[in-house]
């Protein structure tokens, strides 16, 4: 695994009244960004999409993300009050179960994750596997609101990457996941069982209808030509005017054929067959055999 020294992290201040501190922690070798939300009156905080460390090639998992977020959030005297997910994620373990009995938070992600765990069921032949109203303690529906200590938060459904994706929408910040990447990169790309672009082309357009000046954190970012640094936050008013893919002026039968296309000469995330056997679970392993192991199950030329 890369070094952690090079896992960015950088602090979106508050704008004022009922608009949240974000600070953003870049894990470099999946390239996702992991959030803090943080209320700046009352120290409320919500950790949004945290990793659990994973090797592809020995299975061997270790916790050095999740550690860089609960110091980071100790050093600015946060009180963790949740620990979201936006979806179950293909390219990294999720580190929600963990981060939950580490700091005595619930966890959440949207309501749908019951289709999608249906989905997988399915593909993984294992009926009796995952169960998302045991492993988090809240699913969130489309438009239910809830505060994070003074500040205003909502939940979008926002399918495409996955058909129960779900965005918060906290004060003047949103947490876009794999919807946008930064206007230089475009979109993310919806070619997994259950994604839609047309689904996605429509969630983008209901991100894109939120004020000009909400602040988009969005879940990757891979940098782009002539950009090497990693990058995660941009405004409504800036996606609209120079997003690559869903700029002002995109049409929609065209921004399908391009994704569509792209979408066509992707790889599948190395850790995606593993990844969400276990973030179904909630970023909890298979129970352990009687050897004191968890085991997962692959399938052979599914894919």
């Amino acid at each position: 695994m890369k070094d952690l020294d090079k896992a960015i992290t950088r602090h979106s201040p508050s704008k004022g009244a009922g608009s949240p501190d974000i600070w953003g922690i870049y894990e470099p070798d999946t390239g996702s960004i992991q959030y803090i939300c943080a209320c700046p009156k009352t120290k409320a905080a919500a950790l949004i999409d945290v990793v659990w460390n994973f090797d592809p090639k020995s299975f061997a998992t270790d916790t050095r993300s999740m550690d860089q977020v609960l110091e980071l959030a100790g050093q600015h005297g946060l009180k963790i009050e949740w620990v979201f997910d936006t979806h179950p994620h293909a390219d990294h373990l999720m580190a929600s179960s963990q981060l939950k009995a580490r700091v005595d938070a619930p966890n959440a992600i949207g309501a749908k994750v019951r289709d999608i765990a249906a989905l997988w069921r399915d593909l993984y032949n294992t009926p009796d596997a995952f169960d998302p109203d045991a492993d988090f303690d809240r699913l969130f529906e489309d438009g239910e609101t809830f505060k994070l200590g003074e500040l205003d938060v909502r939940v979008m459904l926002s399918p495409g990457h996955t058909l129960g994706s779900i965005t918060y929408v906290c004060g003047d910040a949103a947490f876009v996941h794999d919807t946008l990447m930064m206007p230089d990169a475009g979109t993310s790309r919806c070619d997994f069982p259950g994604g839609s672009a047309d689904e996605l082309w429509t969630s983008i357009q209901n991100i894109l209808a939120l004020p000009d000046d909400t602040r988009l954190f969005i879940g990757h970012d891979y940098g782009a030509p002539g950009r090497d640094t990693p990058a995660w936050e941009a405004t409504v008013a800036e996606h609209k005017e120079a997003n690559k893919h869903v700029k002002t002026g995109t049409n929609k039968e065209d921004y399908i054929e391009t994704r569509e296309a792209r979408d066509a000469t992707l790889d599948l995330p190395d850790r995606m067959l593993a990844a969400l056997q276990i973030n179904l679970r909630a970023g909890r392993l298979p129970e352990a055999e009687d050897d004191g192991h968890s085991y997962l199950k692959m399938p052979v030329n599914k894919f």
